[in-house]
């Protein structure tokens, strides 16, 4: 059972991923599918989650070098070795195949592009450094976890969470280990919430757009 103050880290993510799951029973038209999510995500974050989320930033060039680090490594290993992916390592029964979340009949739509980009941008790095980051970490150490301050380093917690952010990303594992390796030392190093958001906010901004640019929808 999850406790009242938990939920406040939790249900975005649980509703996030409840979305990933059934978004394509939505009885709305595709495009308008993406500005939903957005503004459903928004208003449960804004009712759940508003007074524990901090999004004061300490360490500002630190920060910014972080989420360029991790873009650039996410993006790397394709850019360099082509059929690297292609390997039964990354794609296979367990982590499955590398699709692209956005139909091809979408993919010039400004508003599917601009609300995507929104859900990537703002929405996904709140729900998830308020799940794997503010809860998960101290979660861990000790299931009463606000009594673990933010940023508490435990060796089980640290390498759990970067192993399950990890397996979230499917094809992508190994680059998301990285990440999550990345993510949960930035937390530990600044303690700050808003630290993690704004690196993961910086590293799927320009994920999006290299993915509009370049046209490597698989990253979407």
């Amino acid at each position: 059972m999850i406790s009242p103050q938990a939920l406040r880290y939790v249900l975005p993510f649980l509703v996030f991923v409840a979305f990933l799951a059934g978004g394509s029973y939505i009885p709305v038209p595709d495009v308008w599918e993406y500005p939903l999510r957005v503004a459903v995500m928004a208003a449960v974050i804004w009712y759940f989650s508003r007074d524990v989320l901090d999004l004061r930033i300490r360490n500002w060039p630190g920060t910014i070098a972080l989420g360029i680090g991790v873009f650039v490594i996410w993006v790397a290993p394709d850019a360099l070795w082509p059929h690297y992916r292609e390997s039964v390592l990354f794609q296979n029964q367990i982590t499955g195949k590398i699709v692209s979340s956005v139909p091809e009949h979408l993919r010039s739509s400004l508003l599917v592009l601009v609300f995507r980009t929104i859900r990537a941008t703002l929405i996904v790095p709140i729900v998830e450094e308020l799940f794997w980051r503010a809860w998960m970490l101290r979660w861990i150490i000790n299931p009463e976890f606000e009594k673990i301050q933010l940023g508490a380093y435990a060796p089980a917690a640290f390498w759990v969470t970067a192993a399950l952010f990890a397996s979230e990303h499917g094809p992508y594992w190994e680059v998301g280990l990285i990440a999550g390796i990345a993510y949960n030392w930035w937390m530990i190093r600044t303690k700050s919430l808003g630290d993690c958001i704004l690196a993961h906010a910086i590293t799927n901004g320009l994920l999006s757009g290299y993915v509009m640019f370049t046209g490597q929808w698989q990253y979407w």
